[in-house]
């Protein structure tokens, strides 16, 4: 389980599991997602949103999207701050499990 800072005053935090960031990678939900500058906005957010909800519309059986959307996605602190500190976890979280 991660803490996840939400903005950049430290104040809002979003809990983040090990599950949750597999559903990332099981569904590659960052893969063209943040151009290659690694710059995050708020456009990029809502093109995560979008993404997992056609994922959701075309998939019966998607749990793990859900749990995701509610816990992180979806989490009322979930601004662009708290995106790109998800981005670095996830790939800070990828490159131990590729080791």
């Amino acid at each position: 389980m991660y803490k996840l800072q939400a903005n950049p005053k430290g104040s809002r935090h979003i809990v983040v599991t090990e599950d949750n960031l597999a559903t990332i990678d099981k569904y590659a939900l960052f893969n063209d997602l943040v151009e290659s500058n690694g710059f995050i906005d708020d456009e990029t957010l809502e093109k995560l949103r979008n993404n997992i909800r056609s994922y959701i519309f075309s998939n019966e059986d998607c749990k793990d999207l859900l749990d995701l959307c509610y816990n992180v996605v979806y989490h009322d602190d979930m601004k662009k701050f708290g995106l790109q500190e998800l981005y670095h976890l996830y790939l800070d979280w990828k490159n131990k499990n590729e080791e």
